[in-house]
């Protein structure tokens, strides 16, 4: 009798259209601290909402303070074998979106291709001027900072921010519609590292789930889905995604 993972992998060989949503969890292996755990960010971390960036100097220092300082850790990291287990399965065209809720980018890092991948919540490899739209890669505003300008400026005067979606602060909504557009067409969502929880994006599971997909859920953490989906794992990403592209790879 095939296990559980083999039958996962086996549906996912079968489905001509695989969507993944990724979170946080799949970067701890990477040395990235998730958010909601004991000692993650939120531990040592309160939000700045984007209108307080927007209204006080002081807010933007603590923002960028803590953005800083997160930089160096996203620096320092790299992708870990869930990642590269994911850009194998794109390369194999087993997976047709990527939708991710990190800002670390380390799927992009990785290789994953940019045309199947949304960062939902933006990215912190980039900053924006939120006056002029200006966006320019991070490493110039991040060496002002690490030199001592508290808040770093885009060249028409006004700060910039890292290109992160910030409390109060819209999504973009055409990454919205495609990611829910891909949910709605899938045959299988996989839901990796996340435990489901922010709105609006972690809507894609019952969307999909209604529109009649299979259901997966890698994740160490309990999620308010766990019931409706039909396979749910708890093991370390970095070692079941690589045993399931292993497992399809075998197969195929």
């Amino acid at each position: 009798m095939h296990d559980a993972r083999q039958l996962l992998a086996d549906e996912w060989l079968r489905s001509p259209r695989v969507v993944v949503l990724t979170g946080a969890g799949i970067s701890t292996a990477s040395g990235i601290p998730d958010f909601r755990s004991p000692g993650g960010r939120w531990s040592n971390y309160q939000p700045v909402p984007i209108q307080d960036f927007m209204a006080s100097r002081a807010s933007r220092e603590a923002y960028w303070r803590y953005k800083g300082e997160t930089w160096q850790v996203i620096q320092a990291a790299e992708p870990n074998p869930a990642h590269h287990a994911l850009v194998q399965l794109a390369a194999h065209d087993r997976l047709n979106l990527l939708v991710t809720q990190n800002v670390d980018g380390l799927h992009a890092r990785s290789g994953f291709p940019a045309d199947r991948l949304i960062h939902i919540h933006g990215t912190d490899a980039e900053v924006v001027c939120l006056a002029c739209g200006r966006r320019e890669p991070r490493e110039a505003s991040q060496q002002t900072w690490e030199a001592g300008e508290a808040v770093p400026k885009c060249r028409c005067g006004e700060p910039w921010k890292p290109a992160t979606i910030s409390f109060g602060q819209s999504l973009v909504s055409a990454d919205l519609e495609r990611s829910f557009s891909a949910a709605r067409d899938c045959d299988l969502f996989v839901a990796i590292g996340t435990s489901l929880v922010v709105s609006p994006i972690n809507e894609m599971l019952p969307r999909a789930l209604d529109a009649g997909a299979k259901v997966a859920i890698l994740t160490a953490s309990e999620t308010p889905f766990d019931e409706l989906a039909t396979w749910r794992f708890s093991d370390p990403l970095e070692v079941i995604l690589p045993d399931l592209v292993a497992r399809m790879n075998s197969d195929s």
